[in-house]
């Protein structure tokens, strides 16, 4: 099957997973409202869908070895529908959090096994311009979601949105019990649960990877998580302006993907990833500065978007070589850091807004992004390791 063919199909999963995986954002305050919250209670759903996003990434990426890449990413998406529909009937906040978090428990398969499918075919050279492209078709979802749930939640409400998502999530479920059935997937059948997680960790350069995923997830999720709250509360903008405004995010993200692996192979991808971490922290930084000018904060979002994907397209190729016989171990690893420092950024940053501000948000994180930055520069070996049979 077409190589090409395999990313579209995979990379509309991803559009889909990855639209949900940021819906609450930019509709929290909607929900709050809805529900009869504060913004800083509602928050509690973004974490509740983080952490076990993060944490089943374990489970998945031993399922995909035992059982096959395609067949877990179909399942798993299959099971996504069944939870977001949920979602869009819950009455009450204690119900919505339970729905969001098993809505992230079926979700956490889809990143990390097609990103280990995608290391399976696609040779080191080829490697991270495939996952930036992936990444970027699905971030796309996130970009354009933005504005497509901010208009569903204006001109209906916030449960139109998980109803849209679920109709989605439906086509694609579809494409891969069909089309998708072409997609190559093989299978260890003597791959056990733990140790191919424990080889991976034995690695001192996987260690030092992994610990600089958790801390950009801590940041970078944990800036990104509050600032349709913030949106709403400098301007006063509707859910679908809001949308407008954050879409900046997976547009440039999209286009960060394209350009990753051109980038990477001119100055290496310790610098890339270094670059990108810098430009999500000059996104703190002017959100702090000059927060109550419209134009800059779309400009600083867009910033944002361009550092993740640079950032996180380097940490996953890395990632890719950990264990060339067991990719799914190693690229859940990844997510599992990265969401659950996201789950924990975001649940820490809802403390800090609630006891101070968004600003003080945002000079805590940004300072945070800064020192993660100097130390992947410190790093030395770790963005070239050598595989792992």
């Amino acid at each position: 099957m077409d190589k090409k063919k395999i990313l579209l199909i995979l990379g509309l999963a991803g559009f889909v997973t990855m639209a949900d995986n940021w819906v609450v954002s930019p509709i929290l305050p909607s929900i709050a409202q809805n529900l009869n919250v504060d913004v800083t209670s509602a928050s509690v759903i973004i974490s509740a869908y983080m952490l076990p996003f993060g944490l089943f990434q374990l489970l998945y990426g031993y399922l995909a070895e035992r059982f096959g890449k395609k067949q877990v990413i179909t399942f798993s998406i299959s099971m996504f529908t069944i939870a977001t529909t949920l979602c869009a009937f819950s009455v009450a906040l204690p119900d919505l959090t339970a729905y969001r978090a098993l809505t992230g428990m079926f979700a956490a398969a889809v990143m990390p096994v097609s990103l280990a499918l995608i290391g399976d075919l696609f040779p080191i050279e080829e490697r991270q311009s495939a996952i930036g492209t992936f990444m970027g078709i699905s971030f796309l979802g996130q970009g354009l979601s933005m504005a497509i749930r901010g208009s569903i939640a204006y001109f209906l409400n916030w449960r139109g949105v998980f109803g849209v998502y679920a109709i989605l999530a439906v086509v694609s479920s579809i494409l891969l019990f069909t089309i998708g059935k072409k997609i190559p997937s093989t299978k260890n059948k003597e791959s056990k649960a733990i140790m191919p997680y424990i080889n991976v960790l034995k690695n001192p350069s996987s260690v030092i990877i992994y610990t600089l995923v958790i801390f950009e997830g801590i940041f970078l999720i944990g800036s990104f998580s509050f600032l349709g709250g913030f949106i709403k509360q400098t301007f006063e903008l509707n859910n679908f302006a809001i949308g407008i405004v954050m879409t900046a995010f997976g547009l440039m993200a999209l286009l960060a993907g394209r350009k990753s692996g051109v980038i990477a192979r001119k100055i290496g991808r310790k610098k890339t990833a270094a670059v990108g971490i810098s430009f999500a922290s000059l996104a703190d930084l002017l959100f702090i500065v000059l927060g109550n000018s419209l134009p800059i904060v779309v400009i600083a979002i867009g910033l944002m978007g361009l550092g993740f994907m640079l950032a996180h397209s380097s940490f996953l190729t890395v990632a890719t070589e950990f264990a060339a016989k067991a990719r799914s171990v190693a690229t859940s690893l990844v997510a599992f850091c990265f969401m659950g420092g996201g789950g924990i950024g975001t649940a820490l940053g809802a403390k800090i807004v609630a006891a101070s501000n968004f600003r003080a948000l945002f000079i805590i994180y940004g300072f945070g992004l800064l020192l993660v930055t100097f130390s992947v520069l410190l790093v030395k070996n770790s963005f070239n390791p050598s595989s792992e049979s």
